[in-house]
């Protein structure tokens, strides 16, 4: 037994349409009786690509004491129900870790969170006339880390909330220019973050009445659709109907 993150299903949220059960890669979800249930606890890494399918916001993260993640019984059941074909394309990563973050070239994935893969872009240079000159930050407020921006903050006054991804900045050029200009921006990274606290923090924002919308902008990768369901549920604790777009960033630095 390990004390670790493990997802937690509001069966009085779930409303059975099962779209969790595909985005679970090891089958650690499936509908029982309508609802959505976590098979047994060592199916589940805990690393919460399931989040942001859920339309209800029926899924959260939680640490409790759990069975470790078995990549073993995984693979085993996989081959029980029927998707061992996964197995094959998507294998867990070693020790049970995110596949976001191994080694790879853009080539048919060879297992693991596509997250925390590392990633050689090889593109031609972009042509002299699109680097003329130095561009301007857009960034009009510090800090930018969630965690450290208080909820009545004044540059969060009359503005659209831009909730970041850590690596967006980092995946697409113009992000400055397309994406933050204009707004105000917290940033935070759904894997390795409390959760939890974010939420909190994201409602008391929305409840100090000076957000006009909130903007995501989140990584294709799995883990990071996370950021969508932190921002629903913030805006459902908050009791406050407040506009939720979403941005999504491919991992080589296109918009999805």
């Amino acid at each position: 037994m390990a004390y670790r993150e493990m997802v937690k299903i509001d069966e009085d949220k779930c409303d059975g349409c099962g779209l969790c059960v595909p985005a679970c890669a090891e089958g650690a979800i499936q509908i029982i009786n309508g609802k959505a249930k976590l098979v047994a606890d060592n199916l589940c890494d805990g690393l919460g690509a399931c989040l942001g399918d859920c339309p209800q916001g029926a899924i959260t993260i939680e640490k409790r004491e759990a069975d470790e993640f078995d990549e073993v019984a995984v693979e085993q059941h996989l081959k029980e129900i029927g998707r061992e074909e996964t197995v094959r394309q998507h294998p867990a990563s070693p020790a049970g870790g995110c596949p976001s973050a191994q080694v790879k070239s853009f080539t048919p994935p060879t297992g693991g969170c596509p997250s925390a893969k590392l990633m050689n872009f090889s593109k031609q240079e972009a042509a002299d006339a699109d680097q003329a000159g130095q561009r301007p930050s857009e960034l009009c407020q510090w800090p930018v880390l969630l965690n450290l921006v208080p909820p009545t903050a004044p540059f969060l006054e009359g503005k659209e909330l831009l909730l970041a991804a850590d690596c967006g900045p980092f995946a697409y050029a113009d992000f400055h220019k397309d994406i933050l200009k204009g707004r105000s921006v917290v940033v935070g990274c759904p894997k390795f973050d409390d959760t939890q606290l974010y939420i909190e923090k994201l409602s008391a924002m929305i409840k100090a009445g000076g957000i006009s919308k909130i903007v995501v902008a989140h990584m294709e990768v799995p883990c990071c659709s996370g950021l969508i369901a932190i921002a629903k549920q913030a805006i459902e604790k908050s009791g406050i109907d407040m506009p939720l777009e979403m941005i999504k960033i491919g991992i080589q630095g296109d918009l999805k």
